[in-house]
C-alpha cells in the first residue's frame, strides 16, 4: 500500500481571546480533533460556512500556523512544527488563495514571480529557470508574450492562472485551493476548474480544495469533508455525500448553496444570453 501525501492525526487549534474588566478571557476551539488521509492524485474538499474551521485547517495543513495538538504528516514523514519546519518540507505544500492579485508582488514581472522559488530554493543556472518559468507559463494556457507583463495587465483568470503556475514552480506533493475560483466570474470559473482538472490528470496532482460552496467541488473533489463550528461532521466519498448526505448541516448546506459545476455554468449563462436577445 502506498504512503498518503498527506495524513493529518486528531490536529486541533485552540485560540485564547482576551478578556477585560468584566470579561474573562476565553478558549475559542477553532479546529477540534480533525483526521483524514489524501492519497496521491486525488481532491479532499473540505466544506463549510465561514467560520467553520476549515480555512484554520488550511493554515495549519500549509505549515503557516502550527496545531495545538495532533500531527501533520507529509509523504509518511512527520511535521515538526514546534521546533522549526525545515525548508525541505515547507517546498512539499504551496498554497494558492482566492485573491491572486494580493498574492503577487505588482513590481515583478510575471517571469521574475514564476521563477523567484527556483531562485531562493534550488541551484538552477538563470536560463534554466527561465526555460521552466516559460513552459510552465504555457501549462495554465498563457503564452511566451505575457512573461515580461506586470500583474495589473492580466484579468482576474489570468492571474489566477499565474498563481496556479507559480505553486507548482517547485513540484510539490500537494497544492491547498483555498476557495481559488469564488472571486471570478462564472464563465471564468469554469475554465480554471477545467485547468485545474486537466493539471492534475497530466501530473497526478493532489488537492486541498477549500470552499463553502458544496456545488463547486461537486466537479473536481473525490472525497468531501464537512465542517461545521471546528468538527467534521461528514466525510465521505463526492457521490456518497452528495448523493445521500447523513448529517442535518449538510443536507442544510446543500439545499441553500445554489448550482456552480460546469454544466450549470453554462446552461446559466446560455439562459442570460437567450434574455439580452
Amino acid at each position: 500500500m502506498s504512503t498518503p501525501v498527506l495524513e493529518v492525526r486528531n490536529l486541533r487549534r485552540d485560540y485564547v481571546t482576551s478578556g477585560g474588566l468584566f470579561r474573562p478571557a476565553k478558549v475559542v476551539h477553532a479546529v477540534k480533533g480533525v483526521n483524514f488521509t489524501l492519497e496521491k492524485g486525488k481532491t479532499l474538499a473540505v466544506v463549510g460556512e465561514s467560520g467553520c474551521g476549515k480555512s484554520t485547517l488550511a493554515r495549519m495543513i500549509t505549515l503557516i500556523d502550527p496545531p495545538t495538538s495532533g500531527d501533520i504528516l507529509i509523504d509518511g514523514k512527520k511535521v515538526e512544527a514546534k521546533h522549526g519546519v525545515t525548508r525541505e518540507m515547507r517546498q512539499k505544500v504551496q498554497i494558492v488563495f482566492q485573491n491572486p492579485y494580493g498574492s503577487l508582488n505588482p513590481r515583478q514581472k510575471i517571469g521574475e514571480v514564476l521563477a523567484e522559488p527556483l531562485l531562493l530554493n534550488t541551484d538552477m543556472a538563470i536560463a534554466e529557470r527561465r526555460d521552466r518559468a516559460l513552459q510552465m507559463l504555457i501549462k495554465v494556457g498563457l503564452g511566451p508574450e505575457h512573461f515580461n507583463r506586470y500583474p495589473h495587465m492580466f484579468s482576474g483568470g489570468q492571474r489566477q492562472r499565474i498563481a496556479i503556475a507559480r505553486a507548482l514552480m517547485l513540484n510539490p506533493s500537494f497544492l491547498v485551493l483555498d476557495e481559488p475560483v469564488s472571486a471570478l466570474d462564472l464563465s471564468v470559473q469554469a475554465q480554471i476548474l477545467n485547468l485545474l482538472k486537466d493539471l492534475q490528470d497530466e501530473f497526478s496532482l493532489t488537492y486541498v480544495f477549500i470552499s463553502h460552496d458544496l456545488s463547486v467541488v461537486r466537479y473536481t473533489a473525490d472525497e468531501v469533508m464537512v465542517m461545521y463550528f471546528g468538527d467534521v461532521v461528514e466525510h465521505g466519498s463526492r457521490d456518497q455525500v452528495f448523493g445521500a448526505p447523513q448529517h442535518d448541516y449538510t443536507k442544510t448546506l446543500f439545499a441553500a448553496t445554489p448550482r456552480a459545476d460546469v454544466d450549470s455554468i453554462r446552461a446559466r449563462l446560455a439562459r442570460k444570453a437567450a434574455l439580452a436577445s
